[in-house]
């Protein structure tokens, strides 16, 4: 306790004098007051003068509290001065309604909630009838105000102060309407700030209140069901996720609220008197049947709606008319899964000229979406019946063609794409889009058509696909703007039509669609229809027409070929891919590799015969463009170059060697010869330098057979085309030979390809007439490891005749092939006589007269072969042949008196004779004329 509490009475500081405080703060509210007045009379809101009027009037009020109560005088005062300060707000309220902001609102509520503080202060006072209740009315107004700026707090507090003030009175002894009315609203007016700030408990308990409020009076039985209502709307209007976080079931209470609503509205008829108040009373019961209908439907209580319509239709009065009843009926019945009634409510629209547009579009939405399509021919021929007897806009035939069409696959989606275009192809329907005014609806009907034929053509019902593009074409305008959207209609209907492939039709709609926007999608189009036709002239005239297009892009050509090749038109496929070909020197971006076209080219012409003169073609083609770009450019890099690599290599040998068995030489060698190229771009492997080493040898053997075939002489530039080629071979195979003594693998080459080297490199050094170069080639063949007997013995026999035989090589050959024949374990005596008679033929034509003995000694030799075989192992014809032949030689030089020389010849002949079978008679004879030529001097 402080020393000055505890001094003696005489040392405390006197209270102030209550009167002398009056009269110092009376004058300065009447002053304050008197500020706003005058702003008031100006017509002038300032919001820092209201301001601070406000907060200076608070300050006064806290003062003037701390000296309640007050004499009557003062009372009656502060009253007044009560009243000015109200009547001073309303005047500046009125004056700056227009113009008013927030804040300068609030201001205002302030200066209200301190004039029902000073009436509050103030307390009763003589002469005011029912002060309490003028006081409650001020705090109720304030807090209206209040209310409405979302103060709910400030709000509340007003409420609060009202309440406490009438709950000291005797409600019963109440009579003024006025009053009682009051006693209504602050009750209601409490509940609804309750509500908007979520104390949802206070709100309903307050409206069960005012239950006790309402005397009897219509207007308040009114009141009270309507706000019981608008509390109900908003619990139907609360989000599904404000629920779950809150677990506030909206359906419920508002189910509560409505009920509560008919319960007063039920109570509210009984006591009405006028038909006016019956009426109204009868409307707002009507409303809340409905919303409690609605509740249930949305609760899928279809049961309690199917009640609530009947309560609704079947009442004393006649029964509700409203449009939504019928709309909440159907829904009902469709819950309940009753079609059968819910399409008689539907029908029953169709003649009640009543039901707004919206209405009856909703329920034929709902009653689509329930009865599906089964329900399509029931929502066009509602639809239909209401063109007749009213006005339909068009946006309400886009919404039910929307329904309608929405989800359109498969068998349902047929019919209901059906209805669809019977519906939109109305001519009652059509009319309702005439007009500017239409034109977005017309646009949003043409989108719904066109997206539901696109559902049905992707899932390849063309049938119903081109039906609905048709009928889409309805919504579109004649008119310059939209010449490329009537266009885009007729390719697509185009396209619709060759699915179905009837190609007349889809002609007529390609070349409308050519007329309004000639593009290359249209040339593609119409190539497409030639090339169903088998039209193949005018397939590839289309191509030409591609290329000749404004927007041409090389992708249609590409797209062109891949038609054509699944259509088997080989020709179209060829130009197509062609014409692709021709635009890669000139620098386009192209949808894939030049390489490719030409391998595409290439396997398209092979699949036929006879077109192996353009494969070559292309083929020399690929090659030069090999050369000019760089391999690694034009085939590619990598693994994925050498494939390609290895492709071409591969075809032009497979086309090789067919041509070649085909006899097609001339081909054939040409094929070969690129086959070299493309292997010589591979890498430098043995078994690629093997491949380049055939496919030269036999270009070349293809040429040289090419003379025989043709039984005309290699011309001179064939045979300088010959010998590089050959040069090139004989280097390779030297280099493979020699890499292989290193590896010891000395199988890699095939024997033959040797053989065929030397046999051709034989023919082309003979038509150069280098003959000793033939005679190094064999000689060089015969030392390998290559050669073989009957090698030889072909190289022999072909040197040994024709206008290009060389002796030697002739001689050397069969001599070489006889060695090796009779250095077998099983020698073919067969190729040995015909090896023996050749060789005596050889030398009896360029050696017979100048060395006589070398011819002698070829018959000793085959002699000397034929002792000690068995009988018939040597040919028994080229047995006699010889015995016969060396007999015959001895006539010639007996008759020139050479008897020694005769008797040579006809002693080998004899010896042969006797190891030949079936000579018995000849040798006797022959041993006769021999005995006697001895016999001679």
């Amino acid at each position: 306790m402080r020393i000055a509490e505890i001094s003696s009475p005489e040392l405390r500081p006197s209270p102030p004098d209550k009167t002398d405080t009056y009269h110092r703060l009376i004058p300065k509210i009447e002053s304050t007051i008197k500020q706003l007045e005058a702003q008031s009379a100006s017509g002038k809101s300032s919001l820092g003068t209201t301001s601070a009027a406000a907060i200076e009037l608070r300050q006064l009020v806290t003062q003037l509290t701390q000296f309640a109560p007050f004499p009557n005088s003062l009372v009656l005062q502060i009253w007044k001065l009560s009243y000015r300060l109200w009547n001073a707000c309303v005047d500046i309220s009125n004056t700056a309604a227009a113009t008013i902001r927030s804040s300068a609102s609030e201001n205002h509520a302030e200066l209200r909630h301190i004039a029902a503080d000073f009436l509050s202060i103030a307390g009763d006072v003589s002469g005011v009838p029912s002060p309490a209740i003028k006081t409650a009315s001020f705090y109720h107004k304030t807090g209206l105000i209040w209310h409405n700026l979302r103060r709910f707090d400030l709000a509340s507090k007003c409420f609060e102060r009202a309440t406490d003030l009438l709950s000291k009175l005797d409600v019963s002894s109440i009579s003024d309407a006025g009053e009682r009315k009051l006693l209504l609203d602050l009750n209601l007016a409490r509940s609804r700030t309750a509500w908007e700030i979520r104390d949802l408990n206070l709100a309903v308990a307050l409206l069960n209140r005012s239950k006790s409020l309402l005397f009897g009076s219509c207007t308040h039985y009114i009141e009270l069901a309507k706000q019981c209502m608008e509390f109900g709307k908003q619990s139907l209007s609360r989000s599904n996720e404000e629920e779950k976080e809150s677990g506030y079931n909206g359906l419920g209470e508002a189910l509560k609220l409505m009920n509560e609503a008919l319960e007063v509205l039920e109570k509210g008829l009984c006591a009405a008197r006028t038909r006016e108040e019956k009426l109204e009373l009868r409307g707002l019961r009507y409303k809340a049947l409905r919303f409690i209908a609605a509740i249930h439907l949305q609760k899928e209580e279809f049961e309690s709606v199917i009640k609530c319509v009947k309560v609704l239709r079947d009442s004393n009065d006649g029964g509700d008319d409203h449009p939504s009843i019928s709309v909440l009926a159907m829904k009902a019945w469709l819950g309940l899964g009753r079609h059968g009634e819910a399409e008689r409510e539907l029908r029953g629209m169709v003649i009640d000229k009543g039901i707004p547009e919206g209405v009856w579009v909703s329920a034929v939405e709902a009653y689509f979406a329930s009865a599906g399509t089964a329900g399509a021919e029931t929502a066009k021929g509602v639809f239909l019946g209401l063109l007749g007897r009213c006005h339909v806009s068009a946006s309400a035939a886009v919404r039910v063609a929307h329904r309608v069409a929405v989800n359109g696959g498969g068998e349902g989606g047929r019919v209901r794409a059906k209805v669809v275009a019977e519906l939109v192809s109305d001519e009652r329907v059509v009319a309702l889009f005439a007009g500017k005014e239409a034109d977005k609806d017309k646009v949003a009907m043409h989108a719904i058509l066109w997206n539901c034929a696109a559902d049905n053509f992707q899932s390849k019902d063309y049938e119903t696909s081109a039906e609905l593009f048709e009928k889409s074409m309805l919504y579109i305008p004649y008119d310059t703007e939209n010449r490329i959207l009537r266009a885009k209609g007729f390719r697509v209907l185009c396209l619709c039509y060759l699915g179905l492939m009837r190609l007349d039709r889809a002609q007529e709609y390609i070349n409308e669609a050519e007329k309004l926007e000639p593009n290359v999608v249209c040339a593609f189009l119409k190539f497409k229809i030639y090339l169903q036709k088998n039209d193949h002239q005018g397939a590839i005239a289309q191509i030409e027409a591609m290329t000749a297009c404004l927007d041409f892009q090389p992708d249609f050509l590409s797209l062109s070929s891949h038609e054509a090749v699944a259509c088997h038109a080989l020709p179209v496929a060829v130009a197509s891919l062609s014409s692709m070909l021709n635009l890669y020197t000139s620098g386009k971006s192209m949808p894939t590799t030049e390489v490719t076209v030409l391998r595409t080219l290439v396997t398209v012409l092979s699949q036929e015969p006879g077109n192996e003169q353009q494969v070559l073609k292309f083929l020399k083609h690929a090659h030069t463009r090999a050369s000019d770009l760089g391999p690694d450019c034009f085939f590619g890099k990598e693994e994925v170059g050498r494939r390609e690599r290895n492709w071409f290599a591969v075809t032009s040998w497979n086309l090789g060697s067919k041509t070649g068995k085909d006899k097609n030489y001339d081909l054939s060698a040409e094929f070969l010869r690129l086959a070299s190229d493309f292997y010589a771009l591979l890498e430098g492997s043995t078994e690629n330098n093997i491949m380049v080493c055939k496919s030269l040898v036999l270009s070349v053997s293809s040429m040289v057979a090419l003379e025989f075939q043709r039984e005309a002489a290699m011309s001179e530039n064939e045979v300088k085309r010959a010998v590089p080629l050959l040069e090139r071979a004989g280097q390779m195979l030297k280099s493979i030979t020699a890499g292989n003594s290193l590896s010891d693998d000395q199988d890699t080459i095939d024997p033959e390809l040797f053989f065929i080297y030397t046999f051709c490199a034989y023919d082309i050094q003979g038509r150069l007439n280098d003959l000793g170069s033939q005679l190094l080639s064999v000689r060089s063949f015969a030392n390998s490891k290559a050669c073989k007997p009957h090698h030889l013995l072909q190289i022999g026999l072909y040197a040994s005749q024709g206008v290009r035989s060389n002796h030697e090589v002739a001689t050397f050959a069969l001599n070489e092939c006889l060695s090796s024949f009779l250095s077998s374990s099983t020698p073919d005596y067969q190729n040995v006589a015909l090896v023996v008679r050749k060789l005596i033929a050889i030398a009896s034509i360029h050696k017979g007269d100048t060395d006589d003995d070398l011819v002698y000694g070829m018959y000793k030799q085959a002699y000397r072969i034929m002792v000690g075989l068995k009988e018939d192992e040597y040919p028994v014809e080229e047995g006699k042949w010889l015995a016969m032949t060396a007999w015959n030689r001895a006539a010639v030089p007996v008759r020139l008196g050479q008897i020694e020389l005769g008797k040579k010849w006809m002693t080998v002949g004899l010896d042969i004779a006797k190891h030949v079978s079936g000579m018995d008679a000849y040798k006797a004879c022959m041993e006769d004329l021999l005995g006697t030529l001895e016999k001679k001097p």
